[in-house]
C-alpha cells in the first residue's frame, strides 16, 4: 500500500463537507456509539490480519513506515481529535521540509483488551488522503478498564508480527513508532487476545519485554504522553516506561496539540536532516508561539545523532 500523494486540498475539502453536512468529523464512531453497534470499521478490522505493508512504487520509490499508534480510551479521544485537525501541519513538515522521503503512516488505536469492545483497530500504511478517512473511521470508545494499565502491546505485536517494510527489508533503515498514551501496558501479549482480535498465531503469551526488544529491531519506539492525559503526571506511569523503553525514549507534552509537531520533529532531527535551530525556524514560520517552540527545540537538541544517521531509538534523549 501506499500509492498517491496527501492533499491539503482533499483534506480540507473532506472536513468542509462533513460541516456542511452536520455530520462529526468521526461520524462512524458516532454510528456506533449511538446504536451500540461496537464494530471495527472494514478499513481498521485486526480480523485475519496478515500484513500491513509499506512498499516503494514509482511515485514513493524510498518509502519509510511510520506507524502512530493512539489510545482512544477515557480522555485520550481529544488527542485523536487533535492529531486529525494538525494532519496539514504534520505533512507540511514532514514532506514541506523532507524531514523523510516517501513517508507512508499507519494510524491504528488501542483499547483494554480486558473489558473493552473495540480494543484494536489498524489501518493501513498510506502516501495519501486515505490516512485521514483511516482516522475518521476509528471508533473513539472511551472505555478503558482500571489498574492504569491499556493494551499498547497489541499494538507493538502487530508492528512486530504484522508489518513489513521496504525500507526496512531493501535499505536495512528502520521506521518510526510511536505510541501515544498516558497508561501502562500489560507485562506480555495474551494468546487468547490475539486469537481472539487477529486470529491463531501466537503458541504462547508473549512477555514485554521480549517483544520490545523485537520491534526495535526494526522501528525507533517512542512513547508520547499527551499534556493534561489523566495519568500523563504519574510517576509510576513513567517508571514503567523508562524501565521497558528507557528513560530516553519518553516524550511529554504539556500541551495535546504539539503531537503532529512533535512527531515530524523527532523524525527530521533523528534523520540527521535538520538540527533543533532548523525545526525552530520552521516552526516559527509556521506561526506557533514561542513557548512551543522552546519545548520543542529543548527536546530535539538531545536526539541530533553524532553520525549524522538515526541512531537507536533507546540512545536517544528527549524531553518536553
Amino acid at each position: 500500500m501506499g500509492s498517491g500523494r496527501w492533499s491539503p486540498t482533499t483534506y480540507h475539502e473532506r472536513a468542509d463537507a462533513k460541516v456542511a453536512s452536520g455530520r462529526d468529523t468521526f461520524d462512524y464512531s458516532h454510528k456506533a456509539i449511538s446504536s451500540g453497534q461496537f464494530r471495527p470499521h472494514q478499513t481498521l478490522d485486526p480480523q485475519h490480519l496478515d500484513f500491513r505493508e509499506s512498499r516503494d512504487s514509482v511515485e514513493h520509490p524510498n518509502s519509510n513506515a511510520i506507524i502512530i499508534g493512539l489510545d482512544v480510551t477515557g480522555s485520550m479521544g481529544r488527542v485523536v481529535r487533535g492529531i486529525h485537525a494538525n494532519l496539514p501541519q504534520l505533512h507540511e513538515l514532514l514532506l514541506g521540509h523532507n524531514y523523510v522521503a516517501d513517508p507512508q503512516v499507519l494510524f491504528a488505536a488501542v483499547g483494554d483488551a480486558t473489558c473493552d469492545a473495540v480494543p484494536l483497530q489498524v489501518g493501513q500504511f498510506e502516501s495519501d488522503n486515505r490516512m485521514d478517512q483511516n482516522l475518521e473511521n476509528m471508533i473513539l470508545e472511551g472505555g478503558g478498564g482500571g489498574g492504569k494499565k491499556e493494551s499498547y502491546e497489541l499494538m507493538l505485536y502487530v508492528a512486530a508480527r504484522h508489518t513489513r517494510s521496504d525500507c526496512w527489508e531493501k535499505r536495512g533503515r528502520k521506521g518510526y513508532l510511536f505510541m501515544i498514551g498516558d497508561e501502562a501496558a500489560y507485562p506480555a501479549v495474551s494468546r487468547e487476545e490475539v486469537n481472539r482480535l487477529i486470529g491463531p498465531g501466537l503458541q504462547a503469551d508473549l512477555p514485554l519485554p521480549q517483544l520490545i526488544e523485537e520491534v526495535r529491531q526494526r522501528y525507533h519506539v517512542y512513547f508520547v504522553i499527551p499534556g493534561g492525559a489523566s495519568h500523563g503526571a504519574d510517576n509510576d506511569i513513567l517508571d514503567f516506561w523508562h524501565r521497558h523503553l528507557g528513560r530516553q525514549s519518553i516524550i511529554q507534552l504539556d500541551d495535546p496539540q504539539e503531537t503532529s509537531e512533535c512527531i515530524a520533529l523527532t523524525i527530521g532531527v533523528s534523520e540527521g536532516v535538520i538540527t533543533a535551530a532548523d525545526g525552530a525556524r520552521h516552526l516559527q514560520r509556521k506561526g506557533l508561539l514561542g513557548r512551543t517552540i522552546d519545548r520543542l527545540t529543548q527536546a530535539l537538541s538531545g536526539i541530533i545523532p553524532s553520525s549524522g544517521k538515526p541512531a537507536d531509538s533507546g540512545d536517544r534523549a528527549r524531553r518536553l
